[in-house]
């Protein structure tokens, strides 16, 4: 069964919408100056609410990141009780030793490379990625941004590595490609933001059909 991810929630309804729907984890955002970004106190408030609905059965709970400080990392997840810390920046094997928890890394892929380049190059890194016990995640390269970019990436690329490793995909998934991305692809998670949105907002109904395209396809 393909697990999903939903990025970017910042409210605790939609993020119960999610939770109930069947994601496997919920990511808030803690860039700055990204349209996402979320505050530790709505954060909390989101926390909170998921867990005393849902209790046990509250998905992995997920802190997105870019080039943080280490302790500026540790104590938000410490006050925020997070399950794992998506490192989306350009953080070193040496960094990842010092986080608190298990960690979800950002591979971006480079659309203009030839194949044969991006599966090689994007191949080391998630190797390096795995061996440290962490779990993967693939995103579209753009310049300049920091987390997701809502573009889907040259899936043949991602499928070749998908036959090599356990990855998560990303870039550009909506309620109406997911299915299909599943079907080629074949990652162990998919991971959506932008494309369960409405005008820049998480959208209760995108969420739900997202969530039912994945279970259907499975």
């Amino acid at each position: 069964m393909t697990k999903f991810k939903i990025c970017g929630l910042r409210d605790p309804d939609n993020a119960l919408v999610a939770a109930k729907a069947g994601a496997d984890f919920i990511g808030m955002v803690f860039v700055p100056g990204v349209r996402r970004e979320i505050t530790q106190e709505i954060a909390q408030s989101i926390i909170q609410t998921l867990r005393s609905e849902l209790g046990s059965l509250c998905p992995r709970l997920v802190g997105l990141f870019a080039d943080h400080p280490i302790d500026e990392v540790n104590r938000i997840v410490r006050q925020c009780g997070l399950d794992m810390a998506q490192l989306c920046g350009d953080e070193s094997v040496e960094y990842w030793a010092y986080i608190d928890i298990p960690i979800i890394k950002q591979i971006k892929i480079r659309d203009e490379d030839s194949q044969p380049d991006s599966i090689k190059s994007a191949s080391r890194e998630i190797e390096e990625v795995r061996s440290a016990g962490h779990m993967v995640i693939l995103d579209k390269y753009e310049q300049g941004a920091m987390g997701g970019t809502g573009k889907t990436f040259d899936w043949i690329i991602a499928k070749r590595l998908a036959n090599m490793h356990d990855i998560i995909l990303a870039g550009g998934l909506t309620p109406k490609n997911v299915g299909r991305a599943i079907q080629e692809v074949h990652p162990v998670g998919v991971d959506v933001s932008s494309g369960v949105e409405t005008a820049g907002v998480k959208d209760s109904s995108k969420i739900l059909d997202f969530a039912n395209e994945v279970h259907r396809i499975g």
